[in-house]
């Protein structure tokens, strides 16, 4: 499926499918693109910086890579003007086919919509990832971290080699390019197996 004309949000980090991404908005190309796609309930695309940052600037040539997640708003608070604090919830990859930008600086693009991971349960030799993640939540949950401060949203998929590897893609030091090719990767099973690989080396596991 194509969009047309999606609104961009070039980051300097990676949103993973079924991620949590929290955000403060202040740049006026971005409060106006948020506040429609609240109105409209429509999601908006987030793509990883290869050049430039994200606060628009006069020598500031962004550059963003070609695969990027749908995100769609959760929740919302404007706790004082020209301010917008966001929590959103990261839907399907796209690879982008055009791109535009905007007097006001807003990028747009049209894009195809990716086939989501293949549903593939965690392999024994596997299960000690999901054993750590899960004790990771586990302890975040007995210190009373609130919902809103969360890092990520239940249901909590332990089994499910497409959800765990996201996880922890987020939650390891890894390069942004790094992260870009592991969400990128078609296959959840080798994500996990790099994954696991990565914990090892780490200690985690």
């Amino acid at each position: 499926m194509v969009l047309s004309a999606l609104p961009l949000f070039p980051l300097g980090s990676v949103l993973f499918p079924g991620g949590v991404l929290p955000l403060k908005i202040f740049e006026v190309r971005y409060l106006d693109m948020i506040g429609k796609c609240i109105k409209t309930g429509a999601p908006f695309g987030v793509v990883a910086l290869t050049q430039g940052s994200e606060v628009r600037r006069p020598d500031n040539a962004e550059q963003f890579a070609k695969v990027g997640t749908l995100a769609l708003v959760e929740s919302h608070s404007m706790p004082q003007p020209g301010l917008r604090i966001i929590r959103c919830k990261a839907q399907q990859r796209f690879r982008v086919t055009r791109t535009e930008q905007l007097k006001h600086g807003l990028w747009i693009g049209d894009v195809e919509r990716l086939e989501a991971d293949v549903a593939i349960s965690v392999p024994a030799d596997l299960q000690s990832a999901a054993l750590a993640l899960q004790h990771l939540i586990d302890t975040l949950h007995a210190r009373g971290v609130p919902d809103e401060d969360f890092p990520f949203d239940a249901p909590f998929a332990y089994d499910d080699c497409g959800w765990l590897s996201n996880r922890w893609c987020e939650l390891l030091p890894l390069a942004t390019e790094f992260k870009q090719r592991m969400m990128e990767l078609d296959s959840p099973l080798m994500r996990l197996e790099l994954v696991n690989d990565i914990l090892t080396k780490q200690r985690v596991i």
